[in-house]
Protein backbone atom coordinates (compact mmCIF):
# COMPACT_ATOMS: atom_id res chain seq x y z
CA UNK A 1 0.00 0.00 0.00
CA UNK A 2 1.34 3.40 -0.95
CA UNK A 3 1.77 5.72 2.00
CA UNK A 4 0.62 9.25 1.23
CA UNK A 5 3.22 11.78 2.35
CA UNK A 6 2.38 15.44 1.89
CA UNK A 7 5.11 17.34 0.14
CA UNK A 8 6.96 20.31 1.53
CA UNK A 9 4.89 22.34 -0.91
CA UNK A 10 1.82 21.39 1.09
CA UNK A 11 3.21 21.46 4.61
CA UNK A 12 6.18 23.72 5.14
CA UNK A 13 6.67 25.70 1.95
CA UNK A 14 3.88 28.23 2.20
CA UNK A 15 4.66 31.66 0.93
CA UNK A 16 2.96 34.45 2.84
CA UNK A 17 0.46 35.01 0.07
CA UNK A 18 -3.27 35.25 0.69
CA UNK A 19 -6.06 34.63 -1.78
CA UNK A 20 -6.87 38.30 -1.26
CA UNK A 21 -9.26 38.58 -4.16
CA UNK A 22 -11.70 36.01 -2.81
CA UNK A 23 -10.92 34.64 0.67
CA UNK A 24 -8.21 35.50 3.18
CA UNK A 25 -7.61 35.73 6.94
CA UNK A 26 -8.91 38.97 8.43
CA UNK A 27 -7.52 40.98 11.34
CA UNK A 28 -8.94 38.50 13.87
CA UNK A 29 -7.52 35.54 11.94
CA UNK A 30 -10.90 34.42 10.64
CA UNK A 31 -11.58 34.14 6.94
CA UNK A 32 -12.99 37.13 5.10
CA UNK A 33 -14.86 36.43 1.88
CA UNK A 34 -15.11 38.81 -1.05
CA UNK A 35 -18.09 38.52 -3.36
CA UNK A 36 -19.12 39.12 -6.93
CA UNK A 37 -21.24 42.17 -7.61
CA UNK A 38 -24.27 39.90 -7.16
CA UNK A 39 -23.11 38.49 -3.81
CA UNK A 40 -21.69 35.11 -4.88
CA UNK A 41 -18.74 33.85 -2.86
CA UNK A 42 -16.59 30.81 -2.25
CA UNK A 43 -18.88 28.67 -0.12
CA UNK A 44 -18.22 27.15 3.29
CA UNK A 45 -17.28 23.57 2.37
CA UNK A 46 -16.87 22.41 5.98
CA UNK A 47 -20.26 20.67 6.03
CA UNK A 48 -18.90 17.80 3.91
CA UNK A 49 -18.42 14.45 5.63
CA UNK A 50 -19.91 12.14 8.21
CA UNK A 51 -22.19 13.91 10.68
CA UNK A 52 -22.13 17.06 8.56
CA UNK A 53 -18.36 17.52 8.82
CA UNK A 54 -15.90 17.42 11.70
CA UNK A 55 -17.47 14.48 13.53
CA UNK A 56 -15.32 11.46 14.50
CA UNK A 57 -16.06 8.10 12.90
CA UNK A 58 -17.86 5.98 15.56
CA UNK A 59 -16.40 2.90 17.17
CA UNK A 60 -19.25 0.39 16.96
CA UNK A 61 -19.37 -2.70 19.21
CA UNK A 62 -18.76 -6.05 17.48
CA UNK A 63 -21.75 -8.38 17.67
CA UNK A 64 -20.64 -11.24 15.39
CA UNK A 65 -17.13 -12.42 14.50
CA UNK A 66 -16.40 -14.61 11.46
CA UNK A 67 -13.42 -16.64 10.27
CA UNK A 68 -12.89 -17.45 6.58
CA UNK A 69 -14.26 -20.80 5.41
CA UNK A 70 -13.29 -22.91 2.36
CA UNK A 71 -15.18 -21.97 -0.78
CA UNK A 72 -17.65 -19.12 -1.11
CA UNK A 73 -18.01 -16.92 1.99
CA UNK A 74 -20.66 -14.52 0.64
CA UNK A 75 -23.65 -16.32 2.18
CA UNK A 76 -22.04 -16.57 5.61
CA UNK A 77 -21.10 -12.88 5.67
CA UNK A 78 -24.56 -11.87 4.46
CA UNK A 79 -26.24 -14.04 7.10
CA UNK A 80 -24.18 -12.36 9.84
CA UNK A 81 -25.08 -8.89 8.55
CA UNK A 82 -28.76 -9.88 8.37
CA UNK A 83 -28.60 -11.13 11.95
CA UNK A 84 -27.12 -7.86 13.18
CA UNK A 85 -29.65 -5.96 11.06
CA UNK A 86 -32.45 -7.57 13.07
CA UNK A 87 -31.02 -6.36 16.38
CA UNK A 88 -32.51 -3.27 18.07
CA UNK A 89 -31.06 0.18 17.49
CA UNK A 90 -29.20 1.50 20.54
CA UNK A 91 -28.17 5.17 20.26
CA UNK A 92 -28.39 4.84 16.48
CA UNK A 93 -26.35 1.63 16.11
CA UNK A 94 -27.05 -2.09 15.98
CA UNK A 95 -23.50 -3.41 15.83
CA UNK A 96 -20.61 -4.56 13.70
CA UNK A 97 -19.70 -7.78 11.93
CA UNK A 98 -15.96 -8.43 12.29
CA UNK A 99 -14.11 -10.47 9.67
CA UNK A 100 -10.95 -11.94 11.18
CA UNK A 101 -7.79 -11.79 9.05
CA UNK A 102 -7.81 -14.14 6.08
CA UNK A 103 -9.12 -14.50 2.54
CA UNK A 104 -12.90 -14.53 2.03
CA UNK A 105 -13.88 -15.61 -1.48
CA UNK A 106 -17.14 -13.87 -2.39
CA UNK A 107 -19.18 -14.58 -5.52
CA UNK A 108 -22.01 -12.16 -4.66
CA UNK A 109 -22.52 -8.66 -3.32
CA UNK A 110 -22.57 -8.17 0.45
CA UNK A 111 -25.54 -5.91 1.17
CA UNK A 112 -26.16 -3.63 4.15
CA UNK A 113 -29.83 -2.63 4.13
CA UNK A 114 -30.49 -1.59 7.74
CA UNK A 115 -29.38 1.43 9.74
CA UNK A 116 -26.65 1.15 12.35
CA UNK A 117 -24.82 -1.81 10.77
CA UNK A 118 -21.07 -1.94 10.17
CA UNK A 119 -18.79 -4.40 8.34
CA UNK A 120 -15.18 -4.31 9.50
CA UNK A 121 -12.08 -6.41 9.05
CA UNK A 122 -8.76 -7.22 10.63
CA UNK A 123 -6.67 -4.86 8.50
CA UNK A 124 -6.25 -3.72 4.89
CA UNK A 125 -2.63 -4.68 4.45
CA UNK A 126 -0.66 -7.90 4.18
CA UNK A 127 -2.00 -10.57 6.56
CA UNK A 128 -5.21 -8.60 6.97
CA UNK A 129 -8.76 -9.30 5.79
CA UNK A 130 -9.41 -9.70 2.06
CA UNK A 131 -12.66 -10.00 0.12
CA UNK A 132 -11.59 -11.98 -2.95
CA UNK A 133 -14.15 -11.33 -5.69
CA UNK A 134 -15.10 -14.29 -7.88
CA UNK A 135 -17.85 -15.33 -10.27
CA UNK A 136 -19.91 -12.90 -12.33
CA UNK A 137 -19.07 -9.21 -12.10
CA UNK A 138 -20.55 -7.57 -8.99
CA UNK A 139 -20.05 -4.90 -6.37
CA UNK A 140 -18.18 -6.18 -3.33
CA UNK A 141 -20.34 -4.22 -0.84
CA UNK A 142 -23.52 -2.20 -1.26
CA UNK A 143 -25.04 0.11 1.36
CA UNK A 144 -28.47 1.06 0.09
CA UNK A 145 -31.71 2.29 1.57
CA UNK A 146 -35.14 2.03 0.01
CA UNK A 147 -35.55 5.76 -0.13
CA UNK A 148 -38.86 7.52 -0.76
CA UNK A 149 -39.45 11.25 -0.79
CA UNK A 150 -42.91 12.36 0.31
CA UNK A 151 -44.06 15.94 -0.22
CA UNK A 152 -45.66 17.13 3.02
CA UNK A 153 -46.35 20.79 2.27
CA UNK A 154 -47.49 23.15 -0.45
CA UNK A 155 -45.04 24.79 -2.81
CA UNK A 156 -43.98 28.40 -2.22
CA UNK A 157 -41.90 30.62 -4.46
CA UNK A 158 -38.55 32.19 -3.69
CA UNK A 159 -39.04 35.93 -4.04
CA UNK A 160 -35.37 36.91 -4.38
CA UNK A 161 -34.53 38.16 -7.86
CA UNK A 162 -31.16 36.52 -7.33
CA UNK A 163 -29.92 34.09 -4.66
CA UNK A 164 -26.10 34.10 -4.68
CA UNK A 165 -24.05 30.91 -4.56
CA UNK A 166 -22.86 30.30 -0.99
CA UNK A 167 -26.04 31.72 0.59
CA UNK A 168 -27.57 30.24 3.73
CA UNK A 169 -30.96 31.89 3.45
CA UNK A 170 -33.79 32.44 0.99
CA UNK A 171 -36.86 34.67 1.03
CA UNK A 172 -40.21 33.07 0.15
CA UNK A 173 -43.65 34.49 -0.51
CA UNK A 174 -45.17 32.69 2.48
CA UNK A 175 -43.19 30.98 5.27
CA UNK A 176 -46.18 30.34 7.57
CA UNK A 177 -46.10 26.56 7.15
CA UNK A 178 -42.35 26.15 7.74
CA UNK A 179 -40.60 25.50 11.05
CA UNK A 180 -37.08 24.94 12.33
CA UNK A 181 -36.03 21.36 11.62
CA UNK A 182 -38.15 20.92 8.48
CA UNK A 183 -36.50 19.27 5.50
CA UNK A 184 -37.14 21.24 2.35
CA UNK A 185 -36.54 20.73 -1.34
CA UNK A 186 -35.48 23.72 -3.42
CA UNK A 187 -36.42 23.19 -7.06
CA UNK A 188 -34.77 25.13 -9.87
CA UNK A 189 -36.47 24.55 -13.23
CA UNK A 190 -34.29 23.94 -16.25
CA UNK A 191 -35.72 26.36 -18.80
CA UNK A 192 -34.86 26.92 -22.48
CA UNK A 193 -33.81 30.45 -21.53
CA UNK A 194 -31.23 29.18 -19.04
CA UNK A 195 -29.93 26.46 -21.37
CA UNK A 196 -29.47 29.11 -24.07
CA UNK A 197 -27.75 31.47 -21.63
CA UNK A 198 -25.32 28.66 -20.76
CA UNK A 199 -24.62 28.09 -24.47
CA UNK A 200 -25.86 24.52 -24.25
CA UNK A 201 -28.65 24.57 -26.86
CA UNK A 202 -26.42 23.82 -29.86
CA UNK A 203 -24.90 20.48 -28.85
CA UNK A 204 -24.82 18.05 -31.78
CA UNK A 205 -23.05 14.71 -31.98
CA UNK A 206 -22.98 12.43 -35.01
CA UNK A 207 -25.55 14.72 -36.60
CA UNK A 208 -28.02 14.33 -33.74
CA UNK A 209 -29.00 17.07 -31.25
CA UNK A 210 -27.86 16.35 -27.70
CA UNK A 211 -29.83 17.31 -24.58
CA UNK A 212 -27.58 18.82 -21.91
CA UNK A 213 -30.08 18.98 -19.03
CA UNK A 214 -33.83 18.44 -18.77
CA UNK A 215 -36.29 18.49 -15.89
CA UNK A 216 -35.42 20.23 -12.62
CA UNK A 217 -32.35 20.66 -10.43
CA UNK A 218 -33.20 19.97 -6.78
CA UNK A 219 -31.34 20.68 -3.56
CA UNK A 220 -32.41 19.40 -0.15
CA UNK A 221 -31.70 21.37 3.01
CA UNK A 222 -32.91 21.56 6.61
CA UNK A 223 -34.33 24.79 8.01
CA UNK A 224 -32.21 26.12 10.88
CA UNK A 225 -34.50 29.08 11.64
CA UNK A 226 -37.51 30.98 10.31
CA UNK A 227 -37.77 34.75 10.67
CA UNK A 228 -40.71 36.35 8.90
CA UNK A 229 -40.59 35.05 5.34
CA UNK A 230 -36.88 34.23 5.52
CA UNK A 231 -35.80 30.59 5.68
CA UNK A 232 -32.33 30.04 7.13
CA UNK A 233 -30.59 26.85 5.96
CA UNK A 234 -28.32 24.32 7.65
CA UNK A 235 -25.86 24.09 4.72
CA UNK A 236 -24.92 26.77 2.16
CA UNK A 237 -26.35 26.62 -1.34
CA UNK A 238 -23.87 25.46 -3.95
CA UNK A 239 -25.47 27.24 -6.90
CA UNK A 240 -27.06 30.59 -7.67
CA UNK A 241 -30.74 31.08 -8.46
CA UNK A 242 -31.54 33.78 -11.00
CA UNK A 243 -35.22 34.65 -11.45
CA UNK A 244 -34.46 35.88 -14.95
CA UNK A 245 -34.05 32.26 -16.10
CA UNK A 246 -36.64 30.34 -14.05
CA UNK A 247 -39.72 31.16 -16.15
CA UNK A 248 -43.27 31.41 -14.84
CA UNK A 249 -42.71 28.60 -12.36
CA UNK A 250 -39.85 30.30 -10.56
CA UNK A 251 -37.63 28.61 -8.01
CA UNK A 252 -39.82 26.87 -5.44
CA UNK A 253 -39.54 25.45 -1.94
CA UNK A 254 -41.52 22.51 -0.56
CA UNK A 255 -41.46 20.70 2.75
CA UNK A 256 -40.60 17.02 2.29
CA UNK A 257 -40.10 13.86 4.32
CA UNK A 258 -37.31 11.48 3.33
CA UNK A 259 -38.32 7.95 4.27
CA UNK A 260 -36.39 4.69 4.11
CA UNK A 261 -32.99 6.38 4.32
CA UNK A 262 -30.30 4.36 6.09
CA UNK A 263 -28.18 6.03 8.78
CA UNK A 264 -24.94 5.27 10.59
CA UNK A 265 -23.55 2.51 8.39
CA UNK A 266 -19.92 1.88 7.53
CA UNK A 267 -17.20 -0.40 6.21
CA UNK A 268 -13.57 -0.43 7.30
CA UNK A 269 -10.24 -2.22 7.62
CA UNK A 270 -10.17 -4.75 4.79
CA UNK A 271 -9.06 -5.21 1.19
CA UNK A 272 -11.11 -5.89 -1.91
CA UNK A 273 -9.34 -7.86 -4.64
CA UNK A 274 -10.67 -8.47 -8.15
CA UNK A 275 -9.02 -10.53 -10.85
CA UNK A 276 -7.28 -8.28 -13.38
CA UNK A 277 -9.95 -6.83 -15.68
CA UNK A 278 -9.59 -5.55 -19.22
CA UNK A 279 -11.98 -4.26 -21.86
CA UNK A 280 -14.08 -1.12 -22.25
CA UNK A 281 -16.29 0.52 -19.63
CA UNK A 282 -19.36 -0.78 -21.49
CA UNK A 283 -18.63 -4.27 -20.23
CA UNK A 284 -19.57 -5.46 -16.75
CA UNK A 285 -16.76 -5.35 -14.21
CA UNK A 286 -16.20 -6.08 -10.55
CA UNK A 287 -16.61 -2.92 -8.46
CA UNK A 288 -15.59 -2.07 -4.90
CA UNK A 289 -18.56 -0.48 -3.12
CA UNK A 290 -21.67 1.57 -3.68
CA UNK A 291 -23.69 3.86 -1.38
CA UNK A 292 -27.18 5.19 -2.13
CA UNK A 293 -30.21 6.19 -0.10
CA UNK A 294 -28.07 6.57 3.02
CA UNK A 295 -26.93 9.37 5.32
CA UNK A 296 -24.01 9.48 7.76
CA UNK A 297 -21.96 6.72 6.17
CA UNK A 298 -18.25 6.02 6.16
CA UNK A 299 -15.65 3.85 4.46
CA UNK A 300 -12.19 3.91 6.02
CA UNK A 301 -8.93 2.04 5.54
CA UNK A 302 -9.97 0.06 2.46
CA UNK A 303 -7.44 -1.15 -0.13
CA UNK A 304 -8.82 -2.07 -3.55
CA UNK A 305 -7.19 -3.95 -6.44
CA UNK A 306 -8.33 -4.06 -10.07
CA UNK A 307 -11.96 -3.00 -9.78
CA UNK A 308 -13.43 -0.76 -12.52
CA UNK A 309 -15.70 2.20 -11.72
CA UNK A 310 -14.63 1.32 -8.24
CA UNK A 311 -16.58 3.54 -5.81
CA UNK A 312 -19.93 5.26 -6.34
CA UNK A 313 -21.44 7.50 -3.67
CA UNK A 314 -25.02 8.73 -4.12
CA UNK A 315 -25.74 9.26 -0.43
CA UNK A 316 -25.20 12.30 1.76
CA UNK A 317 -22.91 13.18 4.68
CA UNK A 318 -20.40 10.50 3.66
CA UNK A 319 -16.71 10.23 4.58
CA UNK A 320 -14.25 8.17 2.54
CA UNK A 321 -10.93 8.11 4.37
CA UNK A 322 -7.72 6.30 3.43
CA UNK A 323 -9.13 4.40 0.44
CA UNK A 324 -6.35 3.16 -1.87
CA UNK A 325 -7.09 1.82 -5.37
CA UNK A 326 -4.57 0.03 -7.59
CA UNK A 327 -4.89 -1.11 -11.23
CA UNK A 328 -2.70 -3.70 -12.92
CA UNK A 329 -3.95 -2.63 -16.35
CA UNK A 330 -5.89 0.22 -17.94
CA UNK A 331 -9.32 0.01 -19.52
CA UNK A 332 -9.50 0.17 -23.30
CA UNK A 333 -11.04 2.99 -25.34
CA UNK A 334 -11.64 6.71 -25.14
CA UNK A 335 -14.42 6.44 -22.56
CA UNK A 336 -12.89 6.30 -19.10
CA UNK A 337 -14.12 4.79 -15.83
CA UNK A 338 -14.27 6.76 -12.59
CA UNK A 339 -12.61 5.39 -9.48
CA UNK A 340 -14.54 7.78 -7.23
CA UNK A 341 -17.92 8.82 -8.58
CA UNK A 342 -19.27 11.44 -6.18
CA UNK A 343 -22.96 11.84 -6.96
CA UNK A 344 -24.35 12.93 -3.60
CA UNK A 345 -24.19 15.82 -1.16
CA UNK A 346 -21.82 16.62 1.72
CA UNK A 347 -19.20 14.08 0.64
CA UNK A 348 -15.62 14.13 1.95
CA UNK A 349 -12.92 12.12 0.14
CA UNK A 350 -9.91 12.37 2.44
CA UNK A 351 -6.37 10.96 2.24
CA UNK A 352 -7.18 8.66 -0.66
CA UNK A 353 -4.87 7.26 -3.32
CA UNK A 354 -5.23 5.88 -6.85
CA UNK A 355 -2.63 4.36 -9.12
CA UNK A 356 -4.04 3.93 -12.62
CA UNK A 357 -4.10 5.04 -16.24
CA UNK A 358 -6.94 6.07 -18.55
CA UNK A 359 -9.17 6.82 -15.57
CA UNK A 360 -11.06 9.67 -13.98
CA UNK A 361 -9.86 9.69 -10.40
CA UNK A 362 -12.81 11.85 -9.37
CA UNK A 363 -15.97 12.41 -11.40
CA UNK A 364 -19.40 13.86 -10.71
CA UNK A 365 -22.81 12.99 -12.12
CA UNK A 366 -25.59 15.11 -13.56
CA UNK A 367 -27.21 17.87 -11.47
CA UNK A 368 -25.23 17.01 -8.33
CA UNK A 369 -25.34 19.73 -5.67
CA UNK A 370 -22.53 19.43 -3.12
CA UNK A 371 -20.63 20.36 -1.15
CA UNK A 372 -18.10 17.74 -2.21
CA UNK A 373 -14.55 17.95 -0.84
CA UNK A 374 -11.51 16.06 -2.17
CA UNK A 375 -8.72 16.59 0.35
CA UNK A 376 -5.11 15.49 0.85
CA UNK A 377 -5.29 12.91 -1.94
CA UNK A 378 -2.60 11.59 -4.29
CA UNK A 379 -3.55 10.28 -7.74
CA UNK A 380 -0.80 8.80 -9.92
CA UNK A 381 -0.66 7.47 -13.44
CA UNK A 382 -1.93 10.05 -15.88
CA UNK A 383 -5.65 10.36 -15.08
CA UNK A 384 -7.82 13.33 -14.12
CA UNK A 385 -9.85 14.95 -11.44
CA UNK A 386 -12.63 16.01 -13.77
CA UNK A 387 -16.26 16.76 -12.92
CA UNK A 388 -17.97 14.79 -15.60
CA UNK A 389 -21.35 15.93 -16.78
CA UNK A 390 -24.38 18.18 -16.71
CA UNK A 391 -23.81 20.88 -14.13
CA UNK A 392 -22.56 19.69 -10.77
CA UNK A 393 -21.96 22.51 -8.28
CA UNK A 394 -19.94 23.03 -5.10
CA UNK A 395 -16.66 21.08 -5.40
CA UNK A 396 -13.43 21.73 -3.45
CA UNK A 397 -10.11 20.08 -4.40
CA UNK A 398 -7.96 20.85 -1.36
CA UNK A 399 -4.23 19.99 -1.14
CA UNK A 400 -4.39 17.23 -3.74
CA UNK A 401 -1.68 16.04 -6.11
CA UNK A 402 -2.08 14.71 -9.65
CA UNK A 403 1.56 14.69 -10.81
CA UNK A 404 0.98 12.94 -14.14
CA UNK A 405 -2.48 14.24 -15.01
CA UNK A 406 -4.90 17.11 -14.77
CA UNK A 407 -7.45 18.96 -12.68
CA UNK A 408 -10.15 20.13 -15.10
CA UNK A 409 -13.12 22.41 -14.44
CA UNK A 410 -14.47 22.40 -17.96
CA UNK A 411 -17.12 22.45 -20.63
CA UNK A 412 -17.20 18.90 -22.02
CA UNK A 413 -19.40 19.96 -24.93
CA UNK A 414 -20.67 17.07 -27.05
CA UNK A 415 -18.51 14.54 -25.22
CA UNK A 416 -20.44 11.58 -23.91
CA UNK A 417 -24.05 12.33 -24.82
CA UNK A 418 -23.76 16.09 -24.48
CA UNK A 419 -22.16 16.46 -21.06
CA UNK A 420 -21.65 20.19 -21.61
CA UNK A 421 -20.75 22.42 -18.69
CA UNK A 422 -19.76 19.89 -16.06
CA UNK A 423 -19.09 22.09 -13.02
CA UNK A 424 -19.75 25.48 -11.52
CA UNK A 425 -18.64 27.14 -8.29
CA UNK A 426 -15.64 24.79 -7.94
CA UNK A 427 -12.37 25.56 -6.16
CA UNK A 428 -8.91 24.00 -6.45
CA UNK A 429 -6.90 25.09 -3.39
CA UNK A 430 -3.15 24.61 -2.86
CA UNK A 431 -3.13 21.61 -5.19
CA UNK A 432 -0.64 20.52 -7.83
CA UNK A 433 -1.10 18.80 -11.19
CA UNK A 434 0.67 18.42 -14.49
CA UNK A 435 -1.97 20.76 -15.91
CA UNK A 436 -5.06 22.77 -15.01
CA UNK A 437 -7.97 23.48 -17.33
CA UNK A 438 -10.06 26.10 -15.56
CA UNK A 439 -12.96 27.44 -17.60
CA UNK A 440 -15.63 29.92 -16.52
CA UNK A 441 -19.28 29.08 -17.20
CA UNK A 442 -21.70 31.91 -17.99
CA UNK A 443 -23.07 33.45 -14.81
CA UNK A 444 -20.81 31.31 -12.62
CA UNK A 445 -17.25 31.02 -11.29
CA UNK A 446 -14.53 28.39 -10.97
CA UNK A 447 -11.39 29.20 -8.97
CA UNK A 448 -7.82 27.81 -8.96
CA UNK A 449 -6.01 29.28 -5.95
CA UNK A 450 -2.44 28.71 -4.78
CA UNK A 451 -1.92 25.82 -7.19
CA UNK A 452 1.09 24.62 -9.20
CA UNK A 453 0.91 23.26 -12.73
CA UNK A 454 0.65 24.33 -16.36
CA UNK A 455 -2.37 26.44 -17.29
CA UNK A 456 -4.20 25.13 -20.34
CA UNK A 457 -6.75 27.01 -22.40
CA UNK A 458 -9.00 25.10 -24.79
CA UNK A 459 -12.03 25.49 -26.98
CA UNK A 460 -15.11 23.38 -26.42
CA UNK A 461 -14.29 19.75 -27.32
CA UNK A 462 -14.31 19.03 -31.05
CA UNK A 463 -14.08 22.80 -31.79
CA UNK A 464 -10.85 24.53 -32.78
CA UNK A 465 -12.08 27.93 -31.64
CA UNK A 466 -12.94 30.08 -29.86
CA UNK A 467 -10.96 29.44 -26.71
CA UNK A 468 -13.36 29.43 -23.77
CA UNK A 469 -12.90 32.11 -21.08
CA UNK A 470 -10.63 31.12 -18.23
CA UNK A 471 -11.92 30.83 -14.70
CA UNK A 472 -10.27 32.71 -11.84
CA UNK A 473 -6.59 32.05 -11.04
CA UNK A 474 -5.14 33.47 -7.83
CA UNK A 475 -1.46 33.17 -6.81
CA UNK A 476 -0.78 30.53 -9.43
CA UNK A 477 2.52 28.79 -8.71
CA UNK A 478 2.61 29.97 -5.08
CA UNK A 479 0.63 28.30 -2.28
CA UNK A 480 -1.56 30.46 -0.09
CA UNK A 481 -2.71 30.64 3.49
CA UNK A 482 -4.61 29.00 5.06
CA UNK A 483 -2.93 25.76 4.11
CA UNK A 484 -6.26 23.91 3.92
CA UNK A 485 -9.44 25.80 3.15
CA UNK A 486 -11.62 22.97 4.45
CA UNK A 487 -9.76 22.65 7.73
CA UNK A 488 -9.85 26.40 8.36
CA UNK A 489 -13.53 26.61 7.58
CA UNK A 490 -14.20 23.63 9.85
CA UNK A 491 -12.19 25.20 12.66
CA UNK A 492 -14.10 28.46 12.40
CA UNK A 493 -17.50 26.74 12.33
CA UNK A 494 -16.91 24.21 15.11
CA UNK A 495 -14.04 25.77 17.06
CA UNK A 496 -10.74 24.03 17.90
CA UNK A 497 -11.04 20.25 17.58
Amino acid sequence: MKKIILSAFMVAGFINVYAQQWVSPGKNGKLVYNTTDRGDKIMDFSYAGYGGGGQPIPQVPVKITLQPIPGDNAAAIQAAIDQVSAMPLVAGFRGAVLLRPGNYTCSKTISIAASGVVLTGGGNRENGTTLQLSGEAHNAVVIRGNIRTVVTGTSVRITDKYVPSGSMQVYVDNAATFSKGDTIRITKPVTPEWVHFMGMDDLVRDGKPQTWISGDITTDRVISAVKGNTLFLDVPLTDSYDAAFTGAQGTTVQKISIQGELRNCGISNFSIVSPTQTGTINERHHQAFYVAGACDVWATNITVYNTINSVTIAGRRVTLDSISIYHDSATIGAAKPADFSTNGSQILVNRCYVSGRNVFYIATGAKVTGPIVIKDCLFEGGGWIQPHQRWATGLLVDNCRVPGGGIDFMNRGEMGSGHGWSIGWAVAWNSSAKSFLNQQPPGSMNWVIGCVGDRRQDARPFDKSPLLPEGIYVSHGKPVLPGSLYEQQLKERLGSR
